[in-house]
């Protein structure tokens, strides 16, 4: 067995269940003045996500930390070359969860309002820079033969990496409109009925043009199958969303994601990082991979703390399973 590929995809695996299940808190964070008329229906809308954002978080520390440890040559050349957009990722997902724990503790408008606006920033902000980052990385990023990155931050923002960016914000916006229909009652559920009705019909052009670009680019006669996956379960869910089944339209944009990070995950491998310098300078997955002893401890490890981690996971998601609405909040104090 080839530990490097089997890492690999372990790895595409960790970054397609982050973009899932942070990609619909990002939505509800970023949406939050669109579909609230009043502080109640904000905490209803922060509520909902209230106990998963921080567990679907662990998503991105386990992908990170499982590259470090797997392919350190790709994390290093990764980081040479996005060290300020991923300098702002982080900063913005710090602002975000001080925001969701502090913005309760004073009774103040004022102070609501501003902690209501970082919750928003840092929701949006990362929610387009992943896709900016994995189109670069499908892309081809300039690169010597020490593999240190000599692309500039302004040449991050080509047409292809800014069509990414935008596809990820709107169908993360997407994705958290199904899901506060499907986790909420009351107003903000028909208002995210109706918002995620009609941004479909914003989101679906984006997704052809990226995944057709993609496939053009770099894609393989498999990877056409997640490309054709993502268009028709989005197209789906839009449907299913206006018939008001909202279970089932939040389980085909979630395929939708998915589908659309198998896609660029295919579209690099066997690459982890090209080189558009020089092709023969590329990373592959097999001169970025650690010794074969370092991948053979990282793996029984994982085989051991994964499935305590997706058990809990799945446990809170099954305990905090009901619906929020305005008779669930309190009083504010």
């Amino acid at each position: 067995m080839d530990l490097a590929v089997v890492w690999f995809v372990a790895i595409a695996v960790l970054w397609t269940g982050y973009l899932v299940l942070e990609g619909f808190d990002f939505g509800v964070g970023a949406l939050l003045p669109v579909l609230s008329r009043d502080d109640t229906d904000r905490r209803v809308m922060i509520n909902s996500i209230g106990p998963v954002w921080d567990g679907n978080e662990v998503w991105l520390i386990t992908a990170v930390g499982a590259t470090f440890a797997a392919f350190p040559a790709w994390y290093a050349s990764m980081l040479s070359g996005f060290y300020l957009p991923m300098l702002l990722v982080l900063l913005a997902l710090i602002g975000r969860g001080v925001a969701f724990e502090y913005r309760g503790k004073v009774d103040s408008v004022t102070w609501r309002r501003r902690w209501d606006a970082v919750i928003v920033a840092g929701s949006t902000l990362p929610a387009f820079l992943w896709g900016l980052l994995f189109a670069n990385l499908v892309r081809g990023l300039e690169m010597g033969p020490d593999h240190v990155v000599t692309t500039s931050v302004f040449g991050l923002f080509t047409g292809y990496a800014v069509l990414g960016g935008l596809l990820t914000l709107t169908l993360f916006l997407l994705h958290g409109a199904v899901f506060l229909a499907l986790k909420t009652d009351g107003p903000v559920r028909l208002r995210a009925r109706s918002f995620a009705a009609w941004a479909a019909l914003a989101v679906l052009p984006l997704l052809v043009a990226f995944t057709g670009w993609t496939q053009a680019r770099s894609g393989t006669g498999w990877t056409l199958v997640p490309a054709l996956v993502s268009v028709v379960a989005l197209a789906l869910g839009a449907g299913l969303v206006r018939r008001g089944r909202e279970g089932w339209a939040f389980t085909a944009t979630a395929v939708s994601v998915a589908a659309l990070a198998v896609l660029v995950f295919g579209a690099l491998f066997p690459e982890v990082l090209p080189s558009s310098t020089d092709p023969a300078f590329a990373l592959t997955v097999r001169n970025a991979a650690s010794a074969p002893y370092t991948l053979t401890v990282i793996s029984w490890v994982t085989v051991v703390f994964l499935p305590l981690v997706l058990g809990y996971q799945a446990w809170s998601y099954w305990v905090f399973r009901r619906r929020v609405s305005r008779d669930h909040i309190p009083a504010a104090h």
